[in-house]
């Protein structure tokens, strides 16, 4: 009998995680229109786990929500009938601050974290979106780094340890609190980016970074074709920025430089950046002179989401539809070409935000009822993207190397329920299947969620 239909024993439940801590969900806690039958907040990783092995066991599907800033990325689920919260578990464990680790569990909002590390002049060395409400579980869960990726990598590269729950009620861990750890299977990693399919993760250990004493801004104006020439020479240069990212729309193009450091530090680099760009400007179309920019330009990755569907806070009047997008930074200024003739076709607007790394956001917006002329535009850039025929795979011959992707994050559930936001999973799909059987042989954790429908 599916779990949708039989007959569950919530009062069992309750018995694990406390019946206060065990509510009937509303509409607002829908995922992507499917709307969970309960919700439990369990406080220790213990009571979660035992969360996780009792509905295995009722065979009811399960959906692992931290700050719910995320919840809409992905498909939609298959089923939900429990969302479990981690908002319980959000102690700052274990602060090492000589040895630069921190432990810190799941539900953590990431302001709050960061504030605890400053006390000691130091950091988590990343930028998500929406900090004060994002938790640490939910960044890992959708590999959400920002801006700081260029100079201290990604999430994967942060987190040196991990402790996840997974469907069968087993508390695994993986790595340890220094820095140079080797031993075992790195779950850290795997679990990364994993959306909840895998296991709930329930604590996470990180490196940390000392806080710059100083940060200084630069915004350089110009085309897009321009500016990416200039990006180029940065990245093969000895500078090494903390930031760099190209924000575009049909109104022109912007590139912002962020160093820090000392004074006089930040001074020398800057001094190399203006060597770089006189140098550049005599092969290519001139840019502007360099302006110190406000710290704002590197929230522009979050405010690219102002009104989509996915945000924080969303207006459903004018549909828009955010997507994550990947290409090589020499391709940046052709991506931007793609986008505004393939926006142009629909009339739909645009803008767009890349760091130096190649990745970063898309936003496509239109009116009321432009929901169909969102999602061809979409498909036809990701096909463009990809350098496919529709299929997932290279076209014979095309040696552009164009291997870009774009996967839809946030749109209107009309736009969602008529594509599959991540795209083709090419060879990677069966090792991926296996991975899921694996760790979630009965489908517990978000069915349907994942690429591939896993």
């Amino acid at each position: 009998m599916p779990a949708a239909v039989q007959q569950v024993s919530w009062p069992e439940l309750a018995a694990v995680v406390g019946q206060e801590q065990l509510r009937a969900a509303t509409a607002a806690d829908a995922v992507d229109g499917v709307a969970p039958r309960m919700i439990a907040e369990p406080g220790t990783a213990e009571d979660l786990a035992g969360c996780l092995r009792w509905a295995r066991g009722a065979g009811l599907k399960v959906t692992p929500r931290g700050g719910g800033t995320k919840i809409g990325w992905g498909n939609p689920p298959a089923a939900c009938d429990l969302l479990l919260s981690t908002a319980r578990l959000d102690r700052v464990r274990e602060h090492a601050w000589a040895d630069m680790t921190v432990i810190v569990d799941a539900g953590c909002r990431v302001a709050d974290l960061q504030r605890t590390l400053a006390e000691h002049g130091q950091h988590l060395a990343l930028d998500p979106l929406w900090p004060e409400r994002a938790t640490i579980g939910g960044i890992l869960s959708t590999n959400d780094s920002g801006t700081l990726r260029l100079r201290y990598g990604s999430l994967r590269d942060l987190v040196i340890g991990i402790t996840v729950a997974l469907p069968d009620g087993t508390l695994a861990r993986s790595g340890g609190k220094v820095v140079k750890n080797v031993a075992g299977y790195d779950l850290a990693k795997l679990f990364t980016g994993a959306l909840g399919t895998l296991g709930v993760i329930v604590q996470a250990i990180f490196r940390l970074h000392p806080l710059p004493r100083e940060t200084r801004s630069l915004t350089f104006s110009g085309t897009p074709e321009a500016l990416e020439q200039l990006l180029l020479a940065i990245l093969a240069s000895r500078l090494t920025p903390t930031g760099l990212q190209l924000r575009a729309t049909p109104g022109g193009a912007h590139l912002d430089v962020r160093f820090d450091g000392t004074a006089a530090g930040i001074q020398a680099q800057i001094d190399q950046v203006d060597q770089v760009g006189q140098v550049r400007q005599q092969r290519a179309a001139p840019v502007s002179a360099a302006a110190d920019a406000p710290a704002e330009v590197w929230t522009s990755h979050q405010a690219i989401w102002e009104g989509a569907a996915g945000a924080d806070t969303a207006d459903a009047a004018a549909p828009a539809l955010v997507a994550r997008l990947s290409v090589l930074p020499a391709r940046i200024a052709a991506v931007c070409a793609q986008v505004e003739r393939a926006a142009a076709v629909r009339s739909l607007a645009w803008r767009m935000v890349v760091q130096g790394v190649g990745a970063g956001y898309l936003r496509l917006a239109g009116n009321e009822g432009d929901e169909p002329a969102l999602r061809a535009t979409f498909l036809a850039l990701r096909e463009e993207l990809a350098g496919t025929g529709g299929t997932g795979a290279a076209k014979p011959g095309d040696a552009s190397g164009r291997g870009g992707t774009l996967v839809a994050l946030g749109c209107p559930l009309a736009v969602k329920r008529g594509l599959d936001v991540w795209g083709p999973a090419g060879d990677a799909q069966p090792l991926m299947v296996r991975i899921k059987q694996h760790f979630d042989p009965d489908g517990t954790l978000s069915p349907g969620r994942f690429l591939g429908g896993i």
